[in-house]
């Protein structure tokens, strides 16, 4: 039952240090702090539910997150919960198209990731209140509902409504079975933890090994930095891992189109799956060009983590970029906006496998995958969610991986929740953490 009036939006700036251990670094990214703006909305409703939302950063910049999100506020305060999902595209629409604030995006940039925070925490103060999971929330949304919830303006020369609306209704067979396997086996994973560009060799040793011994079969590298370093490193991770298990490679935006085809010819000998990120995100025909060049040598494509939006993701797929979709689930306009591109891929048949490499992250974009092979992909071929063992201790509702697969969240909403200590603690600045590293770095 849905019910209730916005009547509060707060949001915080959460920062962890993980760039002093080197965790989540790669060739362009050489100091991350893993960091949110987080988002609460509570309403007046007495049952205290309250719908929790993030966007990902990596340190600096969130503040500007939390201004972006601050100016958007005025569109969700005193609106009732049952008007905004009663007329999702509406509000959607409403959000990513306010007359002054879309010149600095449209629909891009710290503008849409404070519009993804907003709707994130929206879809788990909804999911909350139906006492569903988000995944099972969808998973059990009449297709039309559920369409209502996309904007499908600037895509309908790819899909139409009534094209999504056919997908949807294919998707009802077999939909109790693939729930089922999903609730029995879950959703199969693979690692990035192992292979940071900042650990060293013995670290990245430890890391395999230990996931090995924890039934991991898949691994991906970071690559990009050093042409010579990288032959070591995957020819060390190769070599631990076997010529069986699966590997892929993730340059992180560091290559021009022909320094990219070049570099990966050199790589090649490793067997990747794919290549991530092998250029600029926005450059769609580069991505193009590099997938034609790399097909012969059995290596995909695989981008997304950092598409503004569903009109690059559109491209992508119209181009034949790429081999593998990535998204994202805070980069996006939330689960709105995740949807039409969950359903474009389905058109496309190219398998998404998402980018989960943040804090909350994991915890997000489970639910949007599981959705995906309950209710729309319907397939497991191809298809893999990325895990990073970071700051899930920090969750309420922490990801559980058995057997390398994300099993499915029981627990009502978006597992978008952070523990209110582990906030107090990382608010930026004045969290007792950062005035202690800030104190250290005066000194």
């Amino acid at each position: 039952m849905v019910r209730g009036r916005i009547s509060r939006l707060s949001v915080r700036d959460v920062r962890f240090p993980t760039s002093l251990g080197g965790h989540g670094s790669d060739a362009m990214h050489t100091d991350p702090d893993y960091s949110a703006a987080y988002v609460v909305l509570e309403t007046d409703v007495e049952d205290g539910l309250k719908g929790y939302g993030l966007t990902f950063t990596l340190g600096k910049g969130t503040e500007v997150v939390v201004c972006a999100v601050n100016a958007l506020a005025h569109h969700v305060l005193n609106k009732d919960l049952r008007d905004i999902v009663g007329d999702f595209r509406g509000f959607y629409r409403q959000l990513t198209s306010d007359g002054q604030l879309r010149w600095i995006g449209p629909e891009k940039g710290v503008v849409h990731l404070a519009t993804a925070a907003i709707l994130n925490a929206v879809w788990d103060l909804w999911a909350k209140q139906e006492g569903k999971p988000l995944w099972k929330l969808l998973v059990d949304m009449d297709p039309r509902t559920l369409l209502s919830c996309i904007d499908f303006r600037y895509i309908t020369d790819v899909l139409t409504e009534e094209e999504a609306y056919e997908i949807l209704q294919k998707g009802q067979v077999g939909k109790k079975e693939r729930e089922g396997q999903m609730l029995m086996r879950g959703y199969p994973a693979y690692t990035t933890s192992c292979a940071w560009l900042g650990y060293s060799d013995d670290m990245l040793r430890q890391l395999c090994t230990e996931a090995l011994k924890d039934g991991w079969t898949r691994f991906k590298v970071k690559v990009g930095a050093d042409l010579q370093d990288d032959i070591r490193r995957c020819r060390l991770i190769r070599n631990m891992i076997g010529p069986e298990k699966t590997l892929m490679m993730d340059a992180n935006q560091r290559w021009d189109v022909p320094e990219a085809i070049e570099w990966m010819s050199k790589l090649a000998e490793f067997k990747p799956l794919w290549i991530e990120e092998p250029t600029s995100p926005d450059d769609i025909l580069g991505h193009a060009t590099i997938s034609k060049a790399l097909a012969p040598l059995g290596i995909g494509v695989a981008t997304g983590e950092q598409c503004h939006n569903r009109v690059i993701f559109k491209q992508l797929l119209q181009a034949k970029a790429l081999q593998f979709l990535q998204i994202d689930s805070c980069r996006l306009g939330s689960v709105n906006e995740n949807l039409s591109v969950l359903l474009m891929a389905k058109k496309f048949e190219i398998p998404v496998c998402p980018h989960a490499g943040g804090v909350g992250l994991c915890e997000l974009v489970q639910h949007l995958i599981i959705f995906d092979f309950i209710s729309v992909s319907a397939s497991l071929r191809n298809r893999m969610c990325e895990y990073v063992n970071h700051l899930h201790e920090h969750f309420r509702y922490p990801v559980i991986i058995k057997k390398a697969s994300y099993m499915p969240p029981k627990d009502a909403g978006y597992s978008t929740e952070m523990k209110e200590e582990s906030i107090k603690k990382h608010q930026y600045p004045d969290g007792e953490v950062w005035k202690k590293l800030l104190a250290a770095q005066e000194n």
